[in-house]
């Protein structure tokens, strides 16, 4: 799987990355990181990634994950209750068009 994204990703080439670092006038990529990520953001310290794994492998995981979910019964329109609503409101608000329409 992981060999399925490579060959559908469109990334720069060697020589597309090194032509646009001597436009530049920067030697490598990790001096494009530092000319451009602000100092009190950029860290020293190297990512702890582990190692790639598969697409399939990840939805395996993420399904594992996914059943632990809790499916809850839905409890809206529980707090209805038929009323009685007096006749004055019925024909001034719910019968007026005035209320709904613009003419």
């Amino acid at each position: 799987m992981r060999g399925n994204f490579i060959r559908r990703h469109i990334g720069a080439n060697q020589s597309q990355t090194d032509a646009m670092l001597e436009e530049l006038g920067l030697a490598q990529l990790n001096d494009l990181i530092d000319w451009v990520v602000p100092d009190d953001i950029l860290s020293d310290e190297s990512l702890k990634i582990s190692a790639t794994v598969s697409e399939r492998a990840i939805g395996e995981h993420l399904k594992k994950i996914r059943g632990r979910n809790k499916v809850f019964t839905s409890l809206i329109g529980m707090g209805y209750y038929d009323t009685v609503m007096p006749e004055v409101i019925k024909r001034n608000v719910l019968e007026n068009p005035g209320w709904y329409t613009a003419y």
